[in-house]
């Protein structure tokens, strides 16, 4: 008779000599009918205390019996299915770094450590195993955080502890069946009893084994969901971790955590634990150099470590400049075996050809990410196609996505263009940079158009893959494709296709107002005033110059640099005998003058670009034109600024919609905190903050940032000023919190006025 008969034997004497029936002894005990028939008949192994203390209570046992019963229960289980001591873990946590998120999430779904004796209740109805997918891109480190993790928690599962390399990545994994029986093997099923169940009975016996026991099992380098799903078993305490490169959405019931790169404290920390901290210490530049340049992967990582520590006669910044060159660095991040391209190959060679070439052609993007519409005409499918595309990309962890975005990280960019290179004609891969470029530039002109006068929607035959229905969906747009058309604007002056330089430039003019400190508006002007000039069209000429002199003065708060430009500007403007034209570029001289304290120009060129603003009949220039006015003004008189402004504002109500609205809005917002500054300065504290705080509304309303920081920080200054501290000290706070896009100096400003106030 075996041991778990023994039990099972014992159990039965001791229910009949209760007079109980095994239905009687689930009620009593709580232990599921099922759970005790497989004990008495030898089915399953001797429970864990929990469920003998659990069926002792039932019974009613003296202390004698139970512990009889108990006695019976540890003997029962055998060493030839009880896996305890079992610890299969490879070398590779030892330098293990950071990951304190990620550990602390696995340390909580991994629940509380089990009791002294044997762990909680694996036959309890209600225990459920806990899956978790630990997924990133190639190199992130899945394995060693699943290493490191598993070695904490290992006291927690007092069964046993497994590792199971799946192999993945391999052309011809190990088939499920292979994997079952090693797992089996390794906790204690003897070859015997594998043979005479047969393969059949497998999948049953391993179910049984981790279902009956609280083990620890990493299946490791999963390849996909039909691989990991007849490995996870479906009941008992068993944690399984599984590391894939795959997202594996289709398993259920799983928790997923992700895995990116490390931060630069920990790539820091990582470097010196290979490098040596007297290395680091002399050259503490060169590290952050170093760890940015392997973007942060740990593989990169360790392979740059390993050959820094290998290599002891190399300085940091030796490494560093080797690594600085794009087209050699793959090459470079190689140390004996391990190569960081190598990582890549693996995954690059299970994709389905559609997304291999998709991944390629995605290392033409200029910019850190795109959308769907963008990478359609990369490869020329349609939208929907390429959103599927895209997702297999993310899926098999070599695209990262946020949101409607993607990215593909500079290491893996760099490893697409050399596939590209070897796998793409000369011929396709330019066709596919012009196609996407020219869709880039042509979109941005619609989109820009919304905030052009006497344009707004785009026109009914016009077909675009992007939703620009409204001025907001066209910022959207704009705002984050920027760095792909601004690199597609570059390659169109480098072509020599001028005229459409200009167009796009054109198309952005009143758009960049309400994203003034992007930080490009310079360079994008002064591209179309080099295209403007190769045109030959002084109108042009001049329009572009006067774009260029706005951005000057305004994005890069150079105000006497500006003047040169305004000058060309007007100089060109008078060639093509253009009134408006001269309007403009005497109304940027005139804001120069005014920020530079030069109150007879300022003035002279204000009533210069007033009058030509009136003579072109250009109401949108006017009301420029009077802002800047009120704004000489209000240093002098506050009843002349307050006038004006008066008057800007009436304009306004009367013309409507028949001013575009987006203008009408900066217009009004500037109108709006003018006449708040005035009143300020005139002691009428009320309504300065009011006319303010409207304007502040307005601008939050609009979407200008730029705008909204500016009077947020007036806003901040004229409640100081009154006295009310608690309110300016939250204007100051909103005006450092509004984000990406801010007025730089008055967020400066703001920052520093809360300073003095938290000074006591």
């Amino acid at each position: 008779m075996s041991t778990q008969e023994a039990f099972g034997s014992l159990l039965r004497e001791l229910r009949l000599a209760k007079s109980l029936t095994i239905e009687a002894l689930a009620d009593a005990s709580g232990v599921s009918v099922r759970g005790i028939g497989d004990l008495e008949r030898g089915r399953r192994a001797a429970p864990q205390r929990r469920t003998v203390a659990a069926l002792a209570d039932g019974l009613g046992l003296d202390d004698t019996e139970r512990e009889r019963l108990l006695v019976a229960a540890r003997a029962g289980r055998s060493p030839a299915y009880s896996p305890v001591g079992v610890r299969s873990f490879p070398r590779g946590a030892e330098d293990f770094v950071g990951r304190a998120d990620e550990l602390a999430e696995l340390d909580k779904l991994a629940g509380g450590a089990p009791d002294d004796d044997s762990g909680a209740d694996p036959g309890a109805a209600a225990a459920r195993p806990v899956v978790i997918v630990v997924h990133g891109a190639p190199g992130t480190g899945k394995t060693t955080l699943a290493l490191r993790a598993a070695r904490e928690l290992a006291d927690r599962f007092p069964d046993g502890q497994l590792m199971v390399d799946l192999r993945g990545t391999d052309d011809t994994p190990p088939a499920v069946s292979e994997l079952m029986v090693r797992v089996l093997k390794a906790f204690g099923v003897p070859d015997r009893d594998l043979a005479k169940s047969g393969p059949q009975a497998h999948p049953a016996l391993y179910r049984q084994i981790l279902a009956d026991r609280r083990c620890l099992l990493v299946l490791d380098n999963a390849r996909d969901e039909a691989q990991v799903r007849p490995l996870l078993p479906g009941s008992g305490r068993t944690l399984v971790m599984v590391t894939s490169r795959r997202l594996l959405t289709g398993l259920d019931a799983v928790h997923r955590l992700p895995l990116g790169r490390l931060d630069a404290a920990e790539s820091a920390a990582f470097l010196t634990s290979l490098v040596g901290e007297e290395r680091v210490a002399a050259e503490p530049e060169a590290l952050k150099e170093v760890a940015r340049l392997c973007e942060h992967l740990p593989l990169a990582l360790r392979v740059a470590g390993n050959w820094l520590a290998t290599r002891t006669g190399w300085s940091l910044s030796r490494l560093a400049d080797r690594l600085a060159h794009e087209e050699r660095r793959l090459d470079a991040l190689s140390a004996g075996d391990v190569r960081v391209a190598s990582a890549f190959d693996l995954s690059y060679r299970q994709l389905t050809p559609n997304a291999a070439r998709m991944f390629r052609r995605l290392s033409l993007i200029p910019g850190p990410d795109t959308g769907a519409a963008c990478a359609a005409h990369l490869t020329g499918q349609d939208l929907y196609d390429t959103e599927d595309t895209l997702e297999e990309l993310v899926e098999a962890g070599l695209l990262g996505a946020t949101g409607d975005r993607y990215r593909l990280h500079d290491l893996l960019c760099l490893y697409g263009r050399t596939r590209l290179t070897a796998e793409d004609s000369a011929e396709d891969v330019e066709r596919a940079r012009r196609s996407m470029f020219r869709w880039l530039l042509q979109t941005a002109v619609v989109a820009g158009r919304w905030y052009e006068p006497d344009h707004g929607a785009p026109p009914p035959t016009w077909q675009g893959t992007v939703d620009l229905s409204s001025a907001d969906k066209a910022r959207e747009w704009l705002q984050a494709e920027a760095p792909n058309w601004l690199a597609a604007l570059h390659a169109a002056a480098a072509d020599g296709d001028h005229a459409t330089v200009v167009e796009v430039a054109e198309s952005l003019h009143w758009f960049s107002d309400q994203w003034i400190f992007w930080g490009h508006w310079p360079e994008v002007f002064a591209t179309a005033v080099r295209s403007a000039e190769a045109l030959g069209d002084p109108l042009v000429e001049a329009t572009q110059l006067n774009y260029y002199a706005w951005a000057v003065l305004l994005c890069e708060g150079r105000p006497r640099d500006s003047l040169e430009y305004s000058a060309r500007a007007l100089a060109a403007a008078r060639r093509a005998g253009d009134l408006l034209q001269q309007a403009w570029a005497h109304q940027y001289a005139a804001w120069a003058h005014h920020l530079l304290g030069d109150t007879g120009p300022a003035f002279d060129d204000s009533s210069r670009a007033i009058a030509l603003f009136d003579a072109a009949g250009d109401l949108t220039g006017m009301l420029q034109a009077l802002l800047g006015r009120a704004w000489e003004q209000e240093a002098e008189s506050g009843e002349a600024a307050i006038e004006t402004y008066q008057q800007i504002l009436a304009r306004l109500d009367k013309v409507g919609v028949r001013l575009e609205p987006h203008i009408a809005a900066v217009t009004r917002a500037n109108a709006l905190a003018g006449l708040g500054r005035t009143y300020a300065r005139m002691g009428r504290w009320d309504e300065g903050v009011r006319h303010l705080r409207t304007s502040v509304e307005l601008c939050r309303t609009d979407g200008n940032i730029a705008l909204e920081s500016r009077y947020l920080r007036s806003l901040g200054d004229v409640l100081l000023d009154a006295g009310r501290v608690a309110e300016a000290r939250e204007a100051f706070t909103r005006c450092i919190a509004v984000g990406p896009g801010a007025d730089p100096e008055h967020v400066a400003r703001a920052r520093s006025r809360l300073a003095r106030l938290d000074t006591p």
